[in-house]
């Protein structure tokens, strides 16, 4: 049933969804007439708000594209690349090469949101790699949303951007809602939430394998372009050649990216003693650049592969300030309108659930974890309040929303899409069947734990 469902929800995507910028462009328009029609903002402050906007997400935008630079830089260093490429020949059936890459995918998105969806775009090249020299068919384009599906469970491990802003003591529940710091161990690390992630990973590596075409349906294999860069060993071992001036011999002397590491880890140490187990962005991605230090085998390496892994970044650069424009138009009261409306609707037992929904709709418009918690959480957390709910559930509720709908939204897609050599078309369509199944976790999860 899922292969015959598959099939046409593929079709259909690929035939009507444009690139992830001209995805942006229209969005921007939707939520400018929305705004028009049930606010009252005038055109003339809609498209200040707008203009300004733009610019709203460039502390964020930066913090972003490190993650998603680091995490490349990462998952192609020789030693991880090398790592990958064994892991890659686990699998030796193609149902089983959906499930792996749809697992392994996940278990990095808890990581890090940027690592996951890398490691997620290098494994699936390097299964579909193994796969074709040992002459098997593979369908290409599902295998890759298998790793996209993968990064469903992100905003529930250490990198998720809303249950770390009510951690940290500049966050919004701080300083706006001044409720104090509500902790990882009651979001991230809370029972209910690991049992989520494990369920969800259960789920999709099942329903994954159940969307293989079938034995008369064609099979897409990965295109030769796709497996022909070997990265990692190249820039690794290029750069380890002798060099005759001493400017040569510091750029590929590993002294000075292990020092560098060195230092950065003292100071990870001495922080984590300091605040405790206060994650930030900033502080995992200096987790990870010292990790990136510490195994890079010299500077010259380390900029070769940064250079590299910019292409998965450039789009992210450009979009992020569409989305910081849309952002600021729902500011003007459209997402406070939608936040009151689904309030108002809720009870103490289905608060969760309904900020869990409107926060999957807002992600469609707002796919900023961390933009989309500064809008919504003070709205909810005062309900919550009013209401008696604990704050943890509406924390993650919101959390939940915003990784769910990515499974229909292309934004995200991009940088494991550049590795894949894949566009966003070839692979939504699996992952909207991904967004159905998941919905219902997500939400029974939400449900059991409002009751409680």
């Amino acid at each position: 049933m899922l292969r015959k469902i598959a099939g046409p929800a593929s079709r259909i995507v690929e035939r009507w969804l444009p690139g992830a910028f001209v995805f942006a462009v229209a969005l921007t328009f939707l939520v400018a007439a929305l705004s028009l029609i049930f606010t009252d903002v005038g055109a003339r402050d809609l498209t200040r708000a707008w203009g300004d906007g733009l610019i709203g997400l460039l502390a964020f935008m930066t913090q972003v594209a490190l993650v998603l630079l680091l995490g490349y830089t990462l998952a192609n260093l020789p030693p991880v690349h090398r790592l990958l490429t064994k892991v890659a020949g686990v699998p030796r059936s193609p149902r089983a090469a959906y499930a792996f890459v749809a697992v392994v995918a996940g278990l990095a998105s808890l990581l890090s949101f940027g690592l996951g969806l890398i490691v997620g775009g290098v494994v699936a090249v390097e299964v579909a790699r193994r796969f074709k020299e040992r002459g098997v068919p593979l369908h290409y384009p599902l295998l890759v949303a298998s790793a996209y599906a993968g990064f469903v469970v992100w905003h529930m491990g250490y990198s998720g951007s809303g249950p770390l802003n009510a951690a940290t003591e500049s966050g919004v529940y701080a300083t706006t809602l001044e409720m104090g710091t509500i902790p990882v161990s009651e979001t991230i690390f809370a029972w209910w939430n690991i049992a989520a992630v494990v369920v969800v990973l259960v789920l999709v590596a099942v329903i994954m394998p159940l969307m293989a075409p079938g034995p008369d349906d064609e099979v897409r294999e990965a295109p030769d372009a796709a497996l022909d860069g070997k990265e990692s060993s190249e820039s690794g071992e290029a750069v380890a050649q002798e060099a005759g001036s001493p400017a040569d011999r510091l750029e590929t002397s590993r002294l000075v990216t292990t020092v560098l590491g060195v230092l950065l880890g003292l100071y990870l140490v001495i922080y984590f003693m300091d605040e405790g187990f206060d994650l930030t962005l900033d502080i995992v991605n200096w987790t990870f650049l010292c990790l990136i230090l510490l195994i890079v085998a010299n500077a010259r390496q380390l900029g070769t592969l940064v250079a590299r892994g910019g292409r998965t970044v450039v789009d992210v650069l450009l979009q992020y300030p569409l989305y910081a424009g849309i952002a600021a138009m729902m500011s003007t009261g459209l997402a406070e309108k939608l936040s009151n409306w689904v309030v108002d609707a809720a009870s103490p037992g289905t608060l969760g659930l309904f900020a869990f929904l409107s926060a999957g709709l807002l992600n469609i418009f707002v796919p900023s974890g961390g933009g989309q918690f500064a809008l919504q959480a003070p709205i909810f957390a005062t309900a919550a309040q009013s209401l008696d709910v604990a704050q943890p559930v509406v924390i993650m509720a919101i959390a939940y929303g915003d990784q769910w709908t990515n499974m229909i939204q292309p934004f995200w897609a991009v940088p494991l899409l550049a590795v894949a050599g894949l566009r966003v078309r070839d692979i939504l369509g699996y992952t909207s069947i991904v967004l159905v199944f998941t919905g219902v976790v997500f939400g029974g999860t939400l449900l059991l734990v409002g009751a409680g």
